[in-house]
C-alpha cells in the first residue's frame, strides 16, 4: 500500500513537472507569436508610412506638373502677362527683402529670393524666419511656388510695368485677374500677391503723411 502511495505520488510530482515543463514551453511560444506580431505590426506600419508618403510625393508632383502644363495653356494678352509679371515680380522682391531684414547677418549670402529657398532646407534659422514672413503676410506656401513658376514661366517674353503704367492699362487688377485667369492656384496666388502689396502700399502711404504731419 505504501509502496502504491509513493508510486501515484511519483507519478503526479512526474506529471506536474511534464505539465509545468508544457506551460513554460507554450509561455515561450506565445511571447515569441508576440514578439514575431509586433516586430510584423512595425513593419506594417512603417511600410503604411512609407507608402502614404510617396502617395503625398505623387500627389504634390502631379498637381505641380499639373501647374506647370496649365501656365505654359493659358494665353494672356501682352497687357495682362505683363501686368501679371510685375505684380509677381515685385511680390517676390518684396518676400526676399522680408526675409532679409530679419536675417541682417546673412545678407550677403542671401542675395535672392532663390538663394533664400536654397538654403533655407539647411538652416534651422532662415526656415523659421521664412515660415514667420510667410504667416505675417498671410501666404502659403503653395502660393509662393505657384509665383516663382510663373516667373520662370514668362521672364523671357514679359515686360515688367510700374505701378504708374498698370494704373493706366486697368482699374481693378482683382476683378481683370479673377476675369483671365483660369488656373484657379495661380489665380489664389494672384490675388494674394495683389492683396500684400496694396497693403503694403497703403501702408507706405501712411507712414508719409504721419513724416509729413
Amino acid at each position: 500500500m505504501e509502496k502504491s502511495t509513493e508510486h501515484i505520488s511519483a507519478v503526479i510530482k512526474e506529471s506536474k513537472e511534464k505539465l509545468t515543463d508544457s506551460q513554460r514551453r507554450l509561455e515561450h511560444r506565445v511571447h515569441m507569436l508576440e514578439a514575431q506580431f509586433n516586430d510584423l505590426q512595425c513593419t506594417a506600419e512603417e511600410l503604411t508610412q512609407r507608402l502614404e508618403i510617396q502617395g503625398e510625393t505623387l500627389v504634390r508632383q502631379a498637381n505641380h506638373d499639373e501647374m506647370w502644363t496649365s501656365l505654359l495653356e493659358d494665353r494672356f494678352s501682352t497687357m495682362e502677362l505683363n501686368i501679371f509679371y510685375s505684380y509677381v515680380i515685385e511680390m517676390l522682391s518684396f518676400l526676399h527683402s522680408r526675409v532679409v531684414q530679419n536675417l541682417p547677418d546673412m545678407e550677403g549670402h542671401l542675395p535672392t529670393l532663390a538663394s533664400i529657398l536654397r538654403n533655407r532646407s539647411n538652416s534651422q534659422e532662415i526656415s523659421e524666419v521664412w515660415d514667420a514672413v510667410l504667416e505675417k503676410l498671410e501666404l502659403q506656401e503653395d502660393e509662393v511656388k505657384t509665383l516663382c513658376t510663373f516667373f520662370i514661366t514668362h521672364c523671357y517674353e514679359a515686360k515688367y510695368y510700374t505701378s504708374s503704367e498698370r494704373q493706366q492699362y486697368v482699374d481693378d487688377i482683382s476683378a481683370m485677374i479673377l476675369r483671365v485667369v483660369k488656373n484657379q492656384t495661380l489665380k489664389r496666388s494672384l490675388l494674394c500677391a495683389v492683396q500684400v502689396l496694396e497693403k503694403k502700399k497703403t501702408e507706405k502711404s501712411m507712414d508719409n503723411l504721419k513724416e509729413k504731419s
